[in-house]
């Protein structure tokens, strides 16, 4: 927690001030809405589900050799807690956000963190390989269901000027999670076993279920665009784009990031893989506290702008990765430009989505997560056929297609100038 709230007070002159009355605000039954406001407290609970939503996903990838031995099992069967909580994720998603859309979004972001509690219990207590695959497997399906709500439980806490940098603060667990959660769960096991992570990643849970009820009000999606059917949804002026761009950006982050050991051997002994991941988590950091300050100016700018430096960055790689210095400013630039994504692309998909936003939502978890694997199939070819080298520049091919669509998406996904979210019907 303090490094999350250092990075808020760090902003000069910052354009939110906490919500004075907490008594008052544990007892509204709807978000006080004040102009030049940011709600902190409500705001940071949502940042610790994105934390624990993130750290569910990736802290097993750290912790493969002990779970394997704790299960008696290969470190590929280990690694299948990975697969089948993306899976989950991205499967359940837009099921079970369809199929809760008439309830509150605080009571179902109840129900996803007692799945945390219970899944990562299970997973810390359990001797059984199989009962900790379905464990990690509904995990997956809390956490998709999860990201479904983070963004409209946000947006609803503040006024439309304020929704982008909203949306910043409570996406920033995600960069947490991969610069701090990750490589601290790997050092814990230096001095504690592995199933005392997931206790602590269930412990955690249930102290976010308490500070979730008391902390955030209740609110729904208006009842007639909880029925919209799907297909309408989808046709939305404005969401393909954004999905399009989303499934792209995903496939070139996620085939670097997942085969970044492989690549980094070509650097030498000098490069890190430990401290490569270190730079890209600071840099992820600060890019995602630039796009909080930013995103509710120049949503558009900062897209084209991220993904033309990550190109810029794949291009560098592929003539020169070897370079140590190269290397790590490419990683540095690589990380600023890719941390503000999920703020920005879930702000696009809400504002065009409109009320809708929940639904639309389940879309791009389903789109990430399908990517996210589809980008280790791929990756995994490339490392095969053509070696370790052959990554950065097959990132190209998906990088300068979404920047092209970001950029065709002028009046709709991707509008030039303020934000300006779409009225409901």
């Amino acid at each position: 927690m303090p490094q999350i709230t250092a990075l808020a007070d760090a902003i000069p002159n910052p354009p939110w001030k906490v919500v004075p009355d907490m008594n008052h605000s544990l007892l509204a039954s709807q978000p006080t809405l004040t102009a030049a406001r940011l709600p902190i407290a409500r705001l940071l609970a949502l940042t610790m589900t994105s934390f624990i939503a993130t750290a569910n996903e990736t802290v097993p990838a750290g912790l493969l050799p002990q779970i394997a031995r704790g299960l008696d099992v290969s470190e590929a069967l280990a690694g299948q807690w990975v697969t089948l909580c993306a899976l989950g994720s991205g499967l359940a998603a837009i099921p079970l956000t369809l199929a809760t859309r008439g309830l509150g979004r605080r009571s179902l972001l109840l129900l996803t963190l007692a799945v945390f509690f219970l899944g990562n219990a299970l997973s810390a207590l359990s001797s059984s390989y199989a009962l900790t695959l379905l464990a990690r497997l509904l995990i997956g399906a809390a956490t998709g269901l999860a990201w479904s709500l983070l963004a409209g439980c946000a947006r609803s806490m503040v006024e439309v000027p304020l929704q982008g940098r909203a949306m910043a603060l409570a996406m920033l667990g995600i960069p947490l999670a991969l610069a701090l959660g990750v490589p601290l769960s790997a050092w814990l096991t230096h001095w504690v076993e592995w199933r005392t992570i997931f206790a602590l990643l269930s412990g955690l849970s249930l102290v976010l279920m308490l500070w979730v009820r008391l902390g955030i009000p209740q609110t729904h999606t208006p009842g007639p665009i909880a029925r919209l059917p799907l297909r309408r949804v989808l046709n939305t002026p404005g969401v393909r784009p954004v999905l399009l761009v989303v499934w792209l950006w995903i496939m070139a982050h996620y085939s670097l990031y997942t085969y970044i050991a492989p690549f980094l051997e070509s650097a030498g002994p000098a490069v890190s893989l430990e401290r490569v991941l270190l730079v890209f988590g600071i840099s992820a950091m600060l890019g995602i506290w630039l796009v909080g300050l930013l995103v509710d100016r120049w949503l558009r700018r900062l897209v084209l702008l991220s993904l033309g430096i990550f190109a810029a960055v794949a291009l560098t790689l592929g003539l020169n990765g070897a370079s140590t210095a190269v290397l790590y400013v490419g990683v540095t630039l690589w990380g600023l430009s890719f941390s503000g994504a999920p703020t920005l692309l879930q702000t696009a998909l809400a504002d065009a989505a409109g009320e809708a936003a929940d639904t639309a939502q389940s879309m791009l978890v389903t789109a990430f997560n399908l990517a996210f694997a589809a980008s280790g199939v791929m990756g995994a070819l490339l490392l095969d056929t053509f070696g370790a080298a052959s990554i950065p520049w097959s990132l190209l091919a998906w990088l300068l297609p979404a920047w092209l669509i970001a950029w065709a998406a002028r009046r709709h996904g991707f509008p030039a100038g303020r934000r300006s979210p779409r009225k409901p019907a």
